[in-house]
């Protein structure tokens, strides 16, 4: 009886789970929806201001285009991996850390520094020789997600702009999951500053010669785009991640679910079986005991 009640009790304590892990798999599910809007809505729009600010600073080669395009000798990498404020999401922290951790070792002759947007990530490098230390950039970043506007993310930006226009930093990279679908993210290492067209745009550029007028001056455009574009740039990623982060959470405890759900129906057959061999066993003691007093 005893073997029949840790059973009982293992059931019930997997049901429970499975309540935990549906509930939320519901919750990741009703915040993914509205997350998934936010970054399908803006991703167009970022991506095409990316571009266009691209081409500017390309055909503006020679001019004065601002700080941020500035492309000096590497020397000061600024790194920064977004994550996510809680677990229970699979691969999804773990992946971006892992890449951190390979640019680190890809740059060791530079001198790397780790601002981390999230709590998995600030208490990964929180303790490491990587951490922000005498810099002008903000911290405990990840209260960003209790109210995740792009008010509250360009102030984040302006600092990290600063910083790397008073060459604090020769280099700022991206690490962060792309939203694909709620199944698959993919992580991401991308350049924040400074502002360079990709191999594509200037394979493009070289093949056009058109010659266009700007009104007002070039200068001027890139000097109102150029703020926007980044603070834009580092606002899609969290928000790329932030939804990456309900897709994995909610992939993982859809998972999860199936997996108690199979482990009780296990449990429930070990169950039976144990409780008819136990009604099976007092049977042939009650017959044994009357073939003895027949006896």
């Amino acid at each position: 009886m005893a073997n029949l009640k840790e059973i009982r009790n293992r059931i019930t304590s997997v049901s429970s789970t499975r309540q935990i892990t549906s509930a939320m798999k519901m919750v990741s599910a009703a915040k993914l929806r509205r997350a998934q809007d936010a970054i399908t809505q803006m991703r167009p729009y970022a991506n095409k201001l990316k571009e266009l600010l691209g081409n500017l600073s390309e055909s503006a080669e020679g001019e004065t285009v601002g700080a941020y395009t500035e492309n000096r000798a590497v020397n000061k990498v600024l790194l920064i991996p977004i994550t996510s404020n809680r677990g229970l999401a699979g691969a999804f922290n773990s992946n971006v850390i892992k890449e951190t951790r390979r640019l680190i070792e890809e740059q060791k002759d530079k001198r790397i520094t780790v601002l981390a947007v999230g709590k998995k990530a600030d208490d990964f490098f929180k303790n490491t020789e990587y951490n922000i230390k005498g810099t002008t950039l903000p911290s405990k970043l990840d209260k960003i997600f209790d109210d995740l506007t792009y008010e509250r993310v360009a102030k984040v930006a302006q600092k990290i702009m600063n910083a790397f226009a008073y060459k604090q930093f020769d280099q700022v990279i991206l690490v962060y999951n792309e939203f694909v679908n709620a199944a698959v993210q993919i992580v991401r290492t991308e350049q924040m500053l400074p502002i360079l067209p990709s191999e594509e745009e200037e394979a493009e550029n070289n093949n056009q010669n058109s010659d266009y007028i700007f009104e007002p001056s070039k200068e001027f455009i890139i000097g109102e785009l150029m703020p926007k574009s980044l603070k834009l740039h580092l606002y899609k990623a969290i928000l790329d991640s932030y939804a990456s982060e309900h897709g994995a959470r909610m992939t993982a405890m859809h998972k999860a679910t199936d997996n108690a759900t199979e482990l009780i129906k296990d449990l429930k057959l070990v169950y039976n079986k144990a409780r008819q061999a136990s009604i099976t066993n007092e049977i042939l003691e009650i017959v044994g005991g009357a073939e003895a007093l027949n006896d």
